[in-house]
């Protein structure tokens, strides 16, 4: 199998590994702008400015001072802090699937699959009252529900399709190609 381009849209980058003929790798990464750090310090920054200009001309107790550093803390971890920052899956098709998740501290979540355990990879589309989206996930024996391939990240059917032709080929499974995509 050849060696896929990279594909991105504005929320996600899908790379694609196939170095070695026996391991194939598909890493969903989370893009990243510096307009929202920027603009998030920026208020932050204006909350603590003016609960320190409320204390100095209104007289206003220390407690307000206090609070705006706690709120303007906790806005900038939560506008900032990305706890997941790529998801990946690793092909061995002797052997199994082994999913992975990224965290930004570091931490590295792994599940392995075995190739016996698999069904058949699936791709499904999801609809919510809100939403829609598409997700690749796996049917397995002796499960009730299915196994989602990416478990937080929705990227789009244009980087889903090529995993799920390379799950199809690793697991033998006997569905056609011949998949139309609306455009």
């Amino acid at each position: 199998m050849a060696d896929l381009p990279i594909i991105f849209n504005t929320r996600f980058i899908n790379t694609h590994d196939n170095h070695n003929q026996a391991v194939d790798t598909h890493h969903i990464i989370l893009r990243t702008t510096a307009v929202k750090p920027i603009v998030t310090y920026l208020i932050a920054i204006i909350l603590v400015a003016y609960s320190v200009y409320l204390h100095y001309q209104k007289g206003k107790p220390v407690t307000t001072v206090v609070w705006s550093f706690f709120i303007g803390a906790i806005l900038v971890k939560l506008l900032i802090w990305r706890p997941i920052v790529k998801e990946s899956i690793i092909i061995m098709p002797e052997f199994g699937v082994q999913l992975e998740t990224h965290y930004g501290s570091g931490r590295i979540n792994r599940r392995f699959i075995p190739v016996s355990k698999i069904l058949k990879p699936v791709l499904n589309e999801c609809v919510t009252p809100v939403t829609c989206c598409w997700c690749l996930s796996f049917l397995m024996r002796d499960e009730n529900e299915l196994t989602l391939v990416f478990k937080k990240f929705r990227p789009p059917l244009k980087m889903l399709v090529p995993i799920w032709k390379a799950l199809c080929v690793a697991t033998d499974c006997k569905e056609s190609f011949e998949f139309q995509e609306d455009e």
